[in-house]
């Protein structure tokens, strides 16, 4: 009984088709999701054999979008835009989506492996060095033992040249990948995405950064009532002072301050009608 009850929850997840919604803050589409819709949506795509990639965001990579109009571009075309710091949250919960939560890389990356064991989907493990890999790939399979990893890449520490391009994407197509699990750094994540989309069979590119360093045991996170607080910021600040304090000495204070505008109408943050694809659904005001 108990496999029968798990397996309609997963079913539950699988089926989940309800229509896209998104908000706009500052100019980025930010999916109104939660994590079982989010992990819903990507399995409904790759059953319908679609090729799309997914960017899991947080507050600092949507001010980084103000000053780099191509990265915002990246965002505002991507499949889904998930909230993964609590202040989009909240400003989606403001906009009126109420069932919206965070969706945390780490937490997408285990949710979609759960759902996908039923239908047998196949995952691709690419970014990091070669030793986090390995880790990374024995604790999934120890958590997950159906699952099937097909394959595994870690990148040079550069810019791959268009020889080694053309090789990464054959061996990624070769592995029959369903999914690619993209842990590099943002926005280096979000550009390789949007680069090789075109080049890859693999249905789904999503990008979860320090994911692959968390799951492999390598880094900390922070505990979930700190997670929830909105100042996981400060956890990971304590936790690396000298690479991060120039970032969320920028970050905070700008978000607070370009929210405020757009919340106010003392600035619009227009999101560009030609950024969007046939399927990308279009973003109501934020309100905040």
């Amino acid at each position: 009984m108990r496999k029968q009850s798990a397996d309609r929850s997963q079913d539950s997840v699988l089926n989940q088709t309800s229509s896209l919604e998104c908000i706009n803050v500052l100019g980025v589409r930010i999916s109104a999701v939660n994590l079982k819709s989010a992990t819903g949506f990507i399995q409904k795509a790759i059953e319908d054999g679609r090729k799309e990639y997914v960017c899991v965001r947080d507050a600092h990579g949507v001010v980084r979008c103000q000053d780099d109009p191509e990265l915002r571009s990246i965002h505002n075309r991507a499949f889904l835009v998930t909230p993964d710091g609590m202040p989009l949250v909240w400003a989606l919960k403001r906009a009126g989506h109420a069932e919206s939560d965070r969706v945390y890389g780490p937490d997408l990356m285990l949710s979609v492996f759960d759902a996908g064991r039923s239908k047998g989907l196949r995952h691709f493990l690419y970014g990091a060095t070669a030793e986090t890999l390995e880790q990374l790939q024995a604790r999934l399979l120890a958590k997950f033992p159906q699952a099937q990893i097909v394959g595994s890449y870690a990148p040079p520490f550069r810019k791959l040249s268009t020889r080694e391009e053309t090789e990464i994407a054959d061996q990624l197509n070769r592995s029959g990948a369903d999914i690619i699990w993209v842990g590099l750094s943002s926005p280096k994540q979000e550009l390789w995405m949007a680069h090789m989309r075109d080049r890859l069979e693999a249905s789904m590119l999503i990008g979860v950064g320090a994911a692959f360093d968390f799951h492999a045991g390598l880094k900390r996170q922070a505990p979930r009532i700190i997670q929830r607080s909105g100042f996981e910021w400060a956890f990971r600040l304590l936790c690396e002072p000298r690479r991060l304090w120039r970032r969320y000495a920028v970050v905070v204070p700008t978000f607070i301050s370009l929210t405020a505008f757009q919340r106010l109408g003392l600035r619009k943050f227009p999101i560009e009608d030609a950024v969007f694809g046939s399927s990308a659904p279009k973003a109501a005001a934020v309100k905040v």
